[in-house]
């Protein structure tokens, strides 16, 4: 039931005031006892002026961005809830861009959430989890979602601190249906408070939703982090 999914529980009654698709879409999870499977074009890949790029290649390493810009890009989306090894409800979101200017070298942005203690969705970033951000998520008032990223904690071993956000950028996320076309439409522009504009992608795809079984392995972080 998509009532259970740690979407809903994080929304609230807001969540009832997304379409039904983004419902289904986001009522992925353990007790709903399905995944969602997303296929599209992003339109648009863009990333910001030169002296981004570094940042954007050091994200790159552990799948925390893509740093290459591109049209027409190819791109799958996968989500697959599990529990982690604490114990927690997770769902992937592992988006893989398929740049026709690199054949045979995909892109990959990962991340994994769980419910957070304190209520909200906490995003895991990266194959080894070291980027733990929290999430703000609304309805809009034409059924869409709004996510936004909210503060940042960096995690190594015995290195746990608040990451500096003048060294770190604040999402923005906004996907819709299309009922016309029977496709989800999603943008993401991801911004620094004293370089601007970082990276961001447009683009349509659909879904489809089968049931929930053993995560594949190539979607899952190389570890797991217990904080939050």
């Amino acid at each position: 039931m998509t009532g259970d999914s740690i979407f809903a529980r994080a929304m609230g009654d807001d969540f009832t005031r997304l379409h039904p698709q983004l419902q289904r879409r986001f009522g992925v999870g353990l007790e709903a006892g399905y995944a969602c499977r997303g296929r599209g074009v992003m339109t648009r890949i863009r990333r910001g002026p030169w002296f981004t790029v570094p940042f954007l290649h050091i994200g790159r390493i552990r799948n925390i961005l893509a740093p290459f810009a591109g049209e027409r890009v190819p791109f799958t989306v996968e989500n697959h809830p599990y529990l982690d090894p604490f114990g927690r409800e997770t769902v992937t979101f592992v988006r893989t861009f398929d740049y026709p200017s690199r054949p045979g070298r995909p892109g990959r942005f990962d991340a994994t959430m769980i419910l957070g203690a304190n209520g909200r969705i906490v995003d895991y970033l990266g194959t080894h989890q070291h980027l733990a951000v929290d999430l703000e998520l609304s309805a809009e008032p034409d059924g869409a979602l709004r996510l936004r990223s909210d503060a940042q904690r960096f995690y190594a071993g015995p290195l746990a601190f608040r990451f500096p956000m003048m060294f770190s950028g604040r999402a923005d996320l906004r996907e819709s249906f299309d009922d016309a076309t029977g496709e989800y439409v999603i943008r993401l522009e991801v911004r620094n408070r004293v370089f601007g504009f970082l990276f961001g992608y447009e683009g349509r795809f659909t879904c489809d939703f089968p049931p929930a079984t053993e995560p594949p392995p190539h979607v899952l972080p190389v570890r797991h982090e217990r904080r939050e």
